[in-house]
């Protein structure tokens, strides 16, 4: 998401100590950039990165095949799992 290629609605707004403040001002000024943009653009990355971080699952070659693996076998409805689906049925009205 780009920091500046949207019409701007929203306000946040916050409080820091003075010597945050000095520091994020420094920072702007080396990049070049106003303070509120170098504090979108700085949330803005570290937000992407988050979200992709719990969006994204990431495996190696040993645990993607057993993933897969699993995916593939057919499924055994044990007790358990038969209990399961129906709670389920009994719970969830809208389908």
């Amino acid at each position: 998401m780009e920091a500046g290629s949207q019409s701007k609605t929203e306000r946040i707004n916050l409080r820091v100590q003075s010597s945050a403040k000095d520091l994020i001002m420094l920072a702007a000024g080396f990049e070049g950039k106003t303070v509120s943009n170098f504090i979108l653009t700085s949330a803005l990355k570290c937000a992407e990165k988050t979200v992709q971080d719990h969006q994204i699952l990431a495996l190696n070659a040993k645990d993607s095949k057993s993933f897969f693996e699993a995916l593939s076998a057919p499924v055994r409805f044990n007790s358990k799992l038969t209990a399961a689906l129906g709670e389920y049925d009994k719970r969830v009205i809208a389908k």
